[in-house]
């Protein structure tokens, strides 16, 4: 069946919800989440009967961290760290002590990401760059794997109340205008919204016949935490051979392998093999041990494997559309590419949130005109640049004489300051911004640390989801422009600092700000406020808790 072939429905089952989000990956999650705080019902509908213990993202980036702390989760967060570097420990910090695969400077114990197999240097970070110096708060909440991720948000969505049915997988759709009939294993349902967060071989996307052009792979990578018998075979680190690249570490028993051997269709074992980015096929201890001792040539042998091991190629893609009618998708069903330093992860949360709030403000009826075609226009830039940067890295990373030439002028720039700094700064993603009107140089990013009076920081004051309106005016002047949005808009009123004012969307993304507050501040927060959040009206409209 596909998307314009009907499905009878039966009421009973699953029905009647506003929006359905297939996968409880972190992506579905989050955007679950975000759905129940503006005040939608939602359903997540996981093919899986249990959570995927696959091993994947190590770390989450800056965005993904703070979007954690704006709902109230970064004290869980931190624990997660906590644990993981204990687990990681002095194991780290020899593997750090290594020189990098393409000759940099010595490695430091701090976590600071990787470009193409080079581990850039904590000493060279220059931490008193203001787009770093602005975002800390998050520091002690960025070393949490997919996993443990997955498992803090699966009890986020338990306490706002969100349904997740496992073992159910979808198989036709039809979308009618005013809904979306859905075809599951457990039973035909009718919702209001699909929502495809089902990875990169997304169902939700093949049914809606939406498109997905990109590049072919020419890799095939291999990730699991194992037991070795001999681990004093294989290098700390990243290390390159005529064969192609591995990665022992940071954490005893991580293994990575990268074999440069053509596309996967074209290789033994193809059948195990995917041809998207993500998701990871699972694969055996044999295929696995296979590839590394091919890969770093010794004879190391692998006892056993902690959770499934993983095999995933550079293919990078993007869906020609985030939105078809009244389907969407999110994640990498809307884009897969090589998972170096975690991109896809933190890309799909950023798509969540941004979907989140404004697919919930369609539903409960005050989402201003063409509040949800924004998601696609905001998203879709930052989702091409991470394709690229991932092929970046694959164009550095082949074990031809041409890329190992590049490789060595990449890491000549990345053992400079000014070189280590732009990299971190991109891979922390503390530079993303959506092109927005207003000059101010808050406008379009994430908000920073905002710091109030009372110890508190702007984003404590968010973690019901909503708007939030810094003033700091002396006589409270943008409080009441938006005092006819209670129910959408939370005001936090400070002595007087700058910013004067700020309007920060539940996504994080900082609409307004000022310095001083004049007419024409007054005019921009108007406007502000009437392009985000809707006409006023006299009582609280059904969303988010102020």
């Amino acid at each position: 069946m596909n998307a314009n072939q009907n499905v009878n429905v039966d009421m009973n089952v699953g029905t009647n919800v506003d929006v359905t989000v297939v996968g409880a990956g972190p992506v579905g999650l989050v955007l679950a989440a975000e759905l129940a705080l503006s005040g939608a019902t939602v359903q997540v509908l996981e093919r899986r009967a249990e959570p995927d213990e696959a091993t994947k993202a190590m770390a989450i980036n800056v965005p993904t961290a703070e979007a954690l702390d704006r709902r109230g989760l970064l004290p869980a967060a931190e624990q997660v760290q906590r644990e993981v570097l204990e687990r990681v420990g002095s194991f780290a910090r020899v593997a750090d002590e290594q020189p990098s695969g393409g000759g940099g400077r010595p490695r430091t114990a701090r976590f600071t990401g990787h470009f193409a197999g080079m581990v850039l240097a904590a000493d060279l970070v220059d931490e008193s760059d203001p787009d770093l110096a602005a975002h800390t708060a998050v520091a002690g909440a960025q070393m949490v794997p997919q996993r443990e991720l997955e498992a803090l948000l699966a009890e986020h969505v338990a306490r706002l109340g969100v349904r997740v049915r496992r073992g159910v997988e979808v198989t036709a759709l039809e979308d009618t205008g005013d809904g979306v009939l859905v075809g599951t294993t457990a039973g035909p349902l009718r919702t209001g919204w699909l929502v495809g967060c089902d990875g990169g071989h997304s169902t939700v996307r093949r049914l809606a016949g939406i498109g997905f052009p990109g590049t072919d792979p020419e890799f095939t990578g291999y990730l699991a935490v194992a037991d070795i018998a001999d681990p004093s075979m294989l290098v700390n680190g990243w290390a390159w051979s005529p064969e192609g690249v591995y990665r022992y570490g940071p954490q005893p028993g991580r293994v990575v392998t990268l074999e440069f051997d053509g596309p996967p269709d074209g290789l033994p074992h193809a059948r195990r093999r995917p041809r998207g980015g993500t998701p990871m096929a699972p694969v055996t201890l044999e295929e696995l041990q296979t590839s590394l001792r091919r890969v770093s040539g010794t004879g190391v042998t692998l006892t056993g494997l902690r959770g499934a091991a993983t095999c995933w190629t550079d293919n990078a893609r993007q869906a020609a559309a985030y939105c078809s009618g009244r389907v969407l998708l999110a994640g990498d069903a809307a884009h897969v590419h090589p998972p170096f330093g975690g991109q896809g992860l933190n890309l799909g949360v950023g798509d969540a949130m941004n979907l989140g709030w404004k697919l919930g403000a369609v539903v409960t009826g005050w989402a201003p005109e063409g509040l949800l075609d924004t998601y696609d226009a905001e998203r879709r830039p930052l989702g091409a640049w991470v394709l690229d940067w991932t092929r970046a890295q694959v164009g550095v990373m082949r074990g031809d004489a041409k890329s190992a030439a590049l490789r060595e002028v990449v890491a000549d720039l990345l053992s400079t300051r000014a070189g280590t700094t732009y990299a971190v700064k991109k891979i922390s993603g503390v530079t993303q911004h959506i092109d927005l009107p207003g000059d101010h140089p808050l406008i379009g990013r994430f908000v920073p640390d905002l710091w109030l009076r009372d110890g508190s920081r702007l984003v404590d004051h968010g973690h019901g989801g909503g708007f939030l309106l810094l003033d700091r005016t002396p006589d409270g002047t943008f409080a009441r422009l938006a005092a006819g949005r209670a129910g959408r808009v939370r005001s936090v009123t400070d002595d007087h600092a700058a910013p004067a004012g700020v309007l920060v969307r539940p996504d994080g993304v900082v609409v307004w700000a000022t310095d001083t507050p004049d007419t024409a501040a007054v005019t921009g927060l108007e406007a502000a406020l009437h392009r985000w959040t809707g006409a006023p009206s006299s009582s609280p409209v059904h969303g988010p808790a102020a």
